[in-house]
């Protein structure tokens, strides 16, 4: 009776141990489960961000046009009264006499004439209700709200609709710089009424005048700014409930919102600090054209992008509520947990029925029963497995000692083994030393840090490179399974791949418009690419970071891209250049910054370009002095002057190497900076730099 209660009781605790096991086994599936379904969850989320990507970009650019369109034609009203024969010939014969209005031919009839076509087309284009009487000839000023005023280069109001006051600063700012020969926009701002406006002013030219210079007197028109405009921001078709569009501006370290809002704001009632952490409007000024994930003016989660508004100071945001945007993704998450938590419990019950009946009977039904139990068990781990089997993910789980615990199939089939044939053995037995030190090395810091961490491989597979991610989360023991990091791993070879070959059309694309722009002179031909061979030999001789050596490079390559609106005959000149052609050439620069402004560079490429003329005492057109200027553009404007003395010009033949350097050197800490001029002597002098470009020299 003893021995068979023995024999019961040990039972009893065999399979008291072997549901302890299933709990320890059942925790760490579930583990693996609720690790796979974030990570799929996570891939849909991504992917739901690159499709509005896509749709908020479309409508951006789609409602830029149209306010650019817009702007221009209202911009184009104004210059044709510019334009206008009469008011040439009037303010050509005013001039003529010294201002003197009694003096000018039919003076009444002329100027009742402009009165009247400034009336007209005020009224006809909503730049100003029509007034109660002609206001031409007035000197009265009146409330400030709208219109258009003919004003002569003496600075006396000729002829206007009414509603433009010429002393206000923003408008006196406007005209003034106008009558130096500039067409000027006149920024959005607040009127007296409180609503708001905006406009333009034009120079106005005699009939035979060159356009150039200052003027005989110019026009202004102010607007005010309504429902034609803002209705410009509505896209079409659009069924979303909280995307939004609308117009900002940057004043210093300050954000104007132009446009109503939707928590009821009109425009230019909102104003925010540029610096204020997440802010969405802000964002857009950090990287024109970008996407992202930051906060409204009213602290939502939004998607947001902008693009910047041609001729105006403005940038059209676009935001969408990251709630209404991600939901059907957010939905899919809760149901997969929701399901996978309900099976789990499913489970648990199962099993928790199965220990209950084990303990409740004798040794030798107990035997049976947990032979039952554990071929139920074994299916229920079957089942799980099924779950995570279906992921083209690798999933493993390792003791401390580098020992697997479970693998899922697309781990198994990685070995050309099956999950079974895993469990115990040792990773380096089974995978290999060199990708086993790799994952074991990120495993230590996981136990003993008690954190995820999540790292990137590559291993040479048969002559080839296979890129991993993983993954590795730290499990904690429980009663029966030891401490045990989940490493989850993807094969990003493709993706990677796919990384490089973009990079390399980007360099193709930038080679092919270089190669435009050197054929069109013989005697600089290669120029660009030189500039970013030696920026390049400069950043690598400074031991500059990877990334920021390939911004010297690419800026260096892309600096001369607006020569390709320079004319041939000054660009093979021998004779030397005009005070023109010299500010014409130089400008070129600035030229190809603004060509490429839009494009999506890794680092600051278009910055380097449009600082390459600063020097390093602040005699540059910007100011900025010694460390202000960005590395990069200190780095390419050493090798653009160096490229450029070595290479024979139409003008003149190379100078040599030693000259170039000598020449550098004087000039060191004064326009150039010090520390790029000596990696560069460096490198001629003592990285054979002389002999790898001694083509230089050549014709």
């Amino acid at each position: 009776m003893a021995v068979t209660e023995y024999k019961s009781r040990a039972e009893d605790k065999k399979i008291k141990g072997t549901v302890v096991l299933a709990f320890g086994l059942l925790g760490l599936v579930t583990a693996i489960g609720v690790v796979a379904a974030f990570n799929y969850v996570d891939q849909e989320r991504q992917r739901a961000l690159q499709q509005w990507q896509v749709q908020l970009g479309i409508v951006v650019d789609s409602r830029v046009q149209a306010v650019e369109d817009w702007v221009a034609s209202q911009s184009e009203i104004i210059e044709n009264i510019a334009n206008n024969q009469s008011l040439k010939i009037y303010l050509s014969e005013f001039a003529d006499t010294q201002w003197d209005r009694s003096s000018v031919t039919d003076e009444a009839a002329q100027a009742g004439y402009l009165g009247n076509l400034l009336v007209v087309t005020s009224e006809r284009h909503g730049f100003s209700p029509p007034p109660t009487k002609s206001t031409a000839l007035a000197n009265v000023e009146e409330p400030l709200g709208g219109g258009i005023v003919v004003i002569a280069g003496n600075g006396e109001r000729v002829a206007g609709s009414g509603g433009v006051p010429l002393n206000e600063n923003i408008v006196a700012a406007a005209w003034r710089r106008a009558l130096t020969g500039e067409k000027v926009f006149i920024d959005q701002f607040k009127t007296p009424d409180g609503t708001t406006a905006f406009g333009f002013a034009a120079p106005i030219y005699g009939i035979q005048d060159d356009l150039k210079g200052p003027g005989l007197g110019v026009v202004v028109g102010i607007k005010p700014v309504d429902k034609e405009l803002f209705s410009l921001l509505k896209q079409p078709g659009d069924s979303t409930a909280t995307a939004e569009s609308f117009l900002i501006r940057k004043h210093d370290y300050t954000l104007s919102y132009l446009s109503p809002l939707r928590n009821g704001l009109g425009p230019l009632d909102l104003e925010l600090d540029l610096a204020t952490p997440q802010l969405a409007s802000g964002f857009v000024f950090e990287k024109n054209g970008g996407f992202g994930l930051r906060r409204d003016y009213g602290g939502r989660e939004v998607l947001v992008t902008s693009r910047k508004v041609k001729g105006t100071p403005w940038r059209l945001v676009r935001t969408i509520s990251r709630d209404e945007a991600l939901a059907e993704t957010e939905s899919r998450h809760n149901t997969t947990l929701i399901a996978f938590l309900l099976l789990i419990a499913g489970i648990t019950v199962t099993i928790i029925a199965v220990w209950r009946h084990g303990t409740s009977v004798r040794a030798a039904q107990s035997a049976t029963k947990y032979k039952i139990a554990a071929e139920r068990f074994e299916n229920l781990i079957q089942f799980l497995r099924v779950m995570t089997d279906s992921q083209p993910t690798q999933i493993i789980a390792l003791d401390i000692e580098g020992r697997y615990t479970f693998a899922n199939m697309a781990a198994a089939n990685s070995v050309g083994l099956h999950p079974r044939d895993m469990m115990g053995k040792t990773m380096y037995t089974v995978a290999g030393p060199v990708k086993a030190g790799a994952l074991a090395a990120v495993n230590g810091k996981v136990f003993k840090d008690k954190k995820m961490l999540t790292t990137v491989h590559k291993f040479a597979v048969d002559d080839a490179e296979t890129i991993i991610k993983s993954s590795h989360t730290f499990l904690p023991a429980n009663l029966d399974h030891p401490e045990t990091v989940l490493v989850v791993m993807d094969d990003i070879t493709e993706l990677s791949q796919e990384q490089e070959k973009a990079g390399q059309r980007l360099m193709q694309l930038v080679e092919t418009l270089v190669g435009v722009v050197d054929r069109r002179d013989p005697f600089s031909a290669n120029h660009s690419s030189r500039v970013g061979e030696v920026s390049q030999a400069i950043g690598k001789e400074m031991g500059l970071p990877a990334k920021e050596i390939a911004v010297c490079e690419l800026a260096g390559r892309l600096m001369s891209l607006g020569k390709i609106y320079i004319p041939t005959e000054i660009l093979t000149k021998v004779d030397k250049l005009s005070p023109d052609e010299q500010k014409l050439l130089a400008g070129s620069i600035q030229v190809s910054a603004d060509m490429v402004e839009n494009v999506d560079f890794e680092g600051p490429v278009v910055a380097t370009i449009r600082q390459l003329a600063e020097t390093w005492d602040g005699q540059g057109p910007l100011g900025l002095v010694g460390e202000q200027i960005l590395r990069s553009a200190r780095i390419v404007s050493v090798a653009n002057t160096f490229v450029g003395m070595v290479s024979p010009r139409a003008y003149r033949n190379a100078l040599t190497f030693e000259v170039a350097s000598s020449n550098l050197i004087s000039q060191a800490g004064k326009q150039y900076d010090r520390k790029a001029v000596l990696a560069l002597v460096n490198y001629l002098e003592n990285r054979n730099g002389k002999t790898v470009w001694a083509h230089y020299n050549k014709k």
